[in-house]
């Protein structure tokens, strides 16, 4: 969790704090991109900068980055009310159905989902080791979870992905 915390305190900081990628981007690329303004917030969104298309193109980017940050949240949410309302059984309906962390995997679009509102060069480098640390605490729950469950969480765990649904199935 501190480790995902990190991530949305660098992001934010760097939303609305201090700029370092825009500070970084503007020496590196200031005269290839000469509207990049260390001192704009709109100089801040990546996207807008590199690709062009002024609001049309902020309203798309905030379009599907709110999305994937809803749905992830929903996920999320689904997962946790499930696990919570098993008492102690295997959880195998809904998200569980298709991924066996869809708790994590609900972080990850979320994380996603901002690095596309907001793409800077810390979070670029965060969300890789974010997935790498909650891989081994999804590894680590694992071993748990055989030894509390046993065959019938291996069976589960053979058939349904970690964090990835497998598409056009349903386990």
């Amino acid at each position: 969790m501190g480790a995902a915390l990190a991530f949305f305190v660098a992001l934010f900081t760097e939303m609305y704090v201090f700029p370092l990628t825009i500070y970084i981007l503007t020496g590196v690329l200031g005269s290839r991109y000469p509207a990049l303004n260390p001192f704009s917030h709109a100089s801040g969104h990546l996207w807008l900068t590199f690709l062009g298309g002024g609001a049309t193109m902020m309203v798309v980017i905030h379009l599907i980055s709110n999305g994937l940050v809803i749905i992830g949240f929903m996920i999320m949410w689904k997962g946790w009310k499930l696990i919570h309302g098993a008492r102690g059984e295997l959880a195998t309906s809904g998200p569980y159905a298709y991924v066996r962390h869809p708790q994590y995997a609900g972080l990850f679009i979320i994380m996603i989902g901002m690095l596309i509102q907001w793409p800077t060069i810390i979070t670029a480098v965060m969300f890789p080791v974010l997935v790498f640390v909650y891989y081994r605490l999804a590894k680590r729950e694992e071993s748990e979870i055989v030894k509390q469950f046993g065959e019938a969480y291996r069976r589960y765990a053979e058939k349904t992905p970690m964090f990835i649904p497998k598409l056009g199935s349903k386990s």
